[in-house]
């Protein structure tokens, strides 16, 4: 399970990515109107790491930006630092592409061959109550084996093939939306 704070981040997570992705050589389109459209969550096992994928839209279309927060800087993850934010009720957090956190990787790797799901959202409410959150997208592993986990910066819609189990996949849908493929298992 997720939990959420009731805060204030600083710079906001659209504003932190807005100054970062047009840096990405993977990125080719334009971050005009860049606003965050959909989130899922996925549980570190060890409760130290957030770990929170976000579904950008740009004025070139839809990118998967999947983040990790840290208490603190993350060894040798320099070149993978989108930058840090001031959480009103955690502190400073350093903000991570994902994509070079291993404990991420560990996660996505696990949640694909076990063919398991987001995490579940409640939010803190600062009082010792929690109320649950409404996800925005859902995401789920459909089985298969594989070492390298390869992100789909540009989620496609998922083929038949891609939902069957043990094709490797981790697979995102949005509220009321069809399946996309956000990353695989090589």
């Amino acid at each position: 399970m997720a939990i959420l704070h009731k805060a204030t981040l600083t710079p906001t997570k659209g504003e932190a990515v807005a100054a970062w992705l047009p840096q990405q050589d993977w990125f080719d389109g334009d971050v005009t109107g860049l606003s965050p459209i959909a989130t899922f969550r996925l549980d570190d096992p060890a409760g130290e790491v957030g770990i929170e994928s976000i579904l950008v839209q740009t004025a070139d279309g839809e990118w998967y930006v999947p983040m990790t927060y840290r208490d603190a800087p993350l060894d040798g993850g320099a070149e993978h630092l989108i930058g840090t934010m001031e959480h009103s009720v955690l502190g400073t957090r350093y903000v991570y592409d994902a994509a070079g956190d291993p404990v991420f990787l560990d996660v996505v790797r696990a949640t694909i061959r076990e063919r398991g799901h987001e995490a579940d959202l409640v939010r803190d409410l600062g009082d010792g109550t929690t109320e649950p959150v409404e996800k925005t997208m859902t995401a789920h592993g459909t089985g298969g084996d594989g070492v390298d986990v390869v992100l789909e910066r540009r989620p496609q819609p998922a083929t038949d093939a891609d939902l069957v189990e043990g094709s490797g996949a981790l697979v995102g849908q949005r509220a009321g939306g069809g399946h996309a493929v956000l990353a695989r298992l090589l």
